[in-house]
């Protein structure tokens, strides 16, 4: 049965929060989830706690057949069919369902780092780009787990530089087989899995080149030898194995996609590895934050629990907000991505791969996720190791492996380094093509920016959270206005540029992260909901927090583009920009962790 988003979201552009204002009923919240919905995060919760954390040892410990039995309940109740069309055993759920489902499993990481790898950069190249007969033979087994799937991108002289791999095929005389050499690192669930996606470039035996290309290979195909298991730092209970490939020939007909076109395999899949990480990140995260509170709640030093400390407050209201902002940005883009389908022919669209397209119109989003939601993860699992103090460095509790298992986050489906690149230069490449009128928004900047400010009440000030709304509105400018600077410094060069386009980039998502929290809060606000308050509060937070970083990072930009007297005009006009009453900060973290600490959970 397939859950459908009945909320009335508008598929706007990708990238265009930067530019254009959106009103709360325009965005997808998790408050609009409908009843099925709901039902399906109720059992992935359940799955969770039933299954994944009474395994956690066994499965931390790599218990010989303990991850991949996991995987197979998950996939009893059709969390590995989720994204497979029907007709190959497969669920065709909607987007936002299948982000329900990678959130609240995602309370282990070695599980949700298998898991995620096989639902989907193991699975969707074959469900985007397979053959009918690819598709018939592979996406079954896929959909029941009874073959676990594997993802080939990563060498170790070209980790990040994907497209400089240096496995190649060759085309057999006979033109029946083609035969793989090379070497693949890094490969999740390259240990236990059936079936490999691999990418290597095929080379002419006379004319040599190479055309970037993916091929799927069985387990057990001559010449393909799985090395031994990565003794990691984090994500231990996952297999991690390089991949040998000795003249390993695989049927012609296991080539997957067009020759030449492996690179659009590999990126538009990793436009969702990279999402979902970010969901993942946010499941995590509020395991995390629940275990923080209910310690402090139950701790107690000079007479009282440690929770009534303002300190522990502190770090519980700020990893409450960095959460709230990942999460409602998470849920904004997949409905995005949900209502673009809808506009091209829903789950229909999907089956016949205009999917691709429809992801890849919000890869800047997906990125923004990523990112955000990994050093989100990152600041929870620090706080909750200083939360517990000496227990939470201990290995018998926790918190330990929360704090190594993070790590992993910013390093794998492109570097939060490479997806902050990333981030700036989707921008400004749809800009350069005339796909987002971000110049002619830049220059409006510009223009006001010179004319005297204006003192009058903005159309926010009767509206709720009226402050915030200010702040993000003056985020925004200054996003706008530093980008603006740096363009007309660098011109095409930009992109060489690589820290004022990570300046950029974490400017462009503290607007997408603060303009997600406000929508939601204000539509909870409309709705008279419980978690209005709360929410109220974090966003209050974070645009404390989105101006004071957004007003950093401008004038690093500011100075690597100028000098004397243009400089000082333009910090004029940054400061000018940055103007604005700061809110009670330690008000808003107190409601925030009382809301929390009454709960004994994340509050929204």
């Amino acid at each position: 049965m397939r859950a459908v988003t009945v909320s009335p979201i508008v598929a706007a552009a990708g990238g265009s929060f930067l530019l254009e204002p959106r009103t709360p009923e325009e965005v997808f919240t998790p408050e609009d989830l409908n009843e099925e919905q709901r039902q399906i995060a109720a059992t992935a919760e359940r799955f969770a706690r039933e299954e994944i954390l009474p395994r956690v040892a066994a499965i931390e410990a790599k218990e010989s057949g303990a991850m991949q039995a996991l995987l197979r309940k998950a996939a009893d109740l059709g969390f590995a069919a989720v994204d497979i069309p029907e007709e190959y055993g497969g669920l065709a759920m909607d987007k936002v369902s299948s982000t329900l489902i990678t959130d609240h499993i995602s309370v282990l990481a070695s599980f949700s780092t298998a898991f995620g790898s096989h639902i989907g950069i193991a699975t969707l190249p074959l469900v985007w780009y397979g053959t009918e007969e690819q598709k018939q033979r592979y996406l079954p087994k896929l959909a029941t787990c009874e073959w676990i799937g594997a993802y080939g991108l990563s060498e170790a002289s070209s980790g990040s530089d994907a497209m400089n791999i240096r496995t190649r095929a060759t085309l057999s005389p006979d033109g029946a087989q083609y035969i793989l050499n090379g070497e693949k690192q890094w490969l999740t669930n390259g240990g236990i899995a059936g079936l490999y996606t691999v990418f290597a470039k095929i080379v002419d035996r006379e004319a040599g080149g190479g055309k970037f290309s993916a091929f799927l290979i069985e387990r057990g195909t001559p010449g393909l030898t799985i090395g031994a298991e990565e003794h990691k730092m984090g994500i231990r209970g996952s297999s991690t194995c390089p991949l040998v490939l000795e003249d390993c020939k695989i049927p012609k007909e296991n080539l997957l996609g067009e020759a030449g076109k492996g690179h659009h395999i590999a990126f538009n899949v990793l436009n969702v590895g990279r999402f979902k990480l970010g969901v993942a990140c946010v499941g995590g995260a509020r395991h995390a934050l629940a275990h923080m509170i209910r310690y402090a709640k139950e701790r107690h030093a000079f007479g009282k629990a440690i929770a009534e400390f303002g300190m522990i407050q502190r770090k519980i209201s700020s990893a409450a907000a960095r959460l709230y902002a990942a999460e409602s940005m998470a849920y904004r883009t997949a409905g995005l991505i949900d209502a673009r389908l809808a506009g091209h022919g829903g789950e229909e669209a999907w089956e016949r791969g205009d999917a691709p397209r429809s992801i890849e119109e919000y890869a800047v989003e997906c990125s923004i996720v990523k990112v955000y939601g990994s050093e989100m993860l990152a600041l929870v699992a620090d706080e909750l190791v200083a939360t517990m103090g000496g227990f939470g460095y201990v290995e018998e509790y926790a918190a330990e492996r929360t704090y190594r298992d993070a790590r992993i986050n910013r390093i794998f489906e492109g570097t939060n380094e490479i997806n902050r690149l990333i981030i700036t230069g989707w921008l400004m490449k749809r800009a350069m093509s005339g796909k987002l009128p971000l110049p002619g928004a830049i220059q409006r900047v510009m223009d006001e920016v010179t004319e005297p400010p204006s003192f009058g009440a903005g159309p926010d000030d009767g509206e709720a959270l009226a402050r915030e709304a200010a702040v993000l509105a003056a985020v925004k400018k200054i996003a706008l206005f530093t980008a603006g600077v740096a363009s007309q410094r660098f011109m095409t060069g930009l992109e060489e540029q690589q820290e004022i386009m990570a300046d950029l980039a974490d400017l462009i998502s503290h607007v997408y992260a603060l303009e997600s929290a406000l929508l939601r809060a204000r539509k909870l606000i409309r709705a008279g909901r419980s978690p209005a308050a709360a929410a109220a509060a974090m966003t209050g937070l974070l645009a404390d927090e989105a101006m004071g970083f957004a007003e950093q990072a401008a004038r690093r930009v500011l100075a690597g583009c100028g000098k004397g007297d243009a400089l000082q005009t333009q910090l004029a006009i940054l400061r000018r920009l940055a103007r604005f009453t700061p809110a009670d900060v330690i008000a808003l973290s107190r409601t925030v962790a009382h809301h929390a600490i009454a709960l004994e959970r994340y509050p929204v």
